[in-house]
């Protein structure tokens, strides 16, 4: 059995993107879209993505790998500013075990012709399931992702 703790992180991404505010948002907001690239390893596989892109709305993702745990996410949107930003409280699972909730923020900044996106985190991972470290990194896969869906 894994000793109870508490890790508390926070870390922040930036990303750059060829393309407007708009079209980088309307990837988030748009489930089809957002389902292209908010996934897992190529080696994964993955739930139905189910997303409620409103402020209370509710998004759901799961997945893994075929011999390993099941992982899941569970978040709450709590503010969106269309094209500027989007603020998010999320758990995540791994099987029946809750390892960290956060508060995610991502903001779209235009730069030149395209945005620049910056993302903070600020996380308890819980009992050593996780660490700020793994999850920054997840985060940057994600988001290299998007930049490739968004190619």
């Amino acid at each position: 059995m894994t000793a109870r703790s508490v890790t508390h992180g926070t870390f922040a991404i930036e990303r750059s993107y060829d393309a407007s505010p708009q079209r980088v948002f309307a990837a988030w907001s748009d489930s089809k879209a957002k389902a292209q690239w908010f996934v897992g390893p190529d080696d994964w596989e993955s739930s139905d993505h189910a997303l409620d892109f409103r402020v209370g709305g509710l998004e759901h993702v799961s997945g893994g790998s075929p011999d390993g745990p099941k992982f899941s996410y569970d978040a709450r949107y709590q503010d969106i500013v269309p094209d500027e930003r989007i603020v998010t409280t999320y758990e995540m699972h791994m099987d029946d075990v809750r390892i960290s909730v956060s508060v995610a923020t991502v903001e779209f900044r235009p730069e030149g012709s395209g945005t620049r996106l910056v993302l903070t985190e600020q996380g308890a991972f819980l009992d050593g399931y996780d660490t700020p470290a793994q999850r920054e990194h997840g985060t940057g896969e994600l988001l290299d992702a998007l930049g490739k869906a968004l190619g």
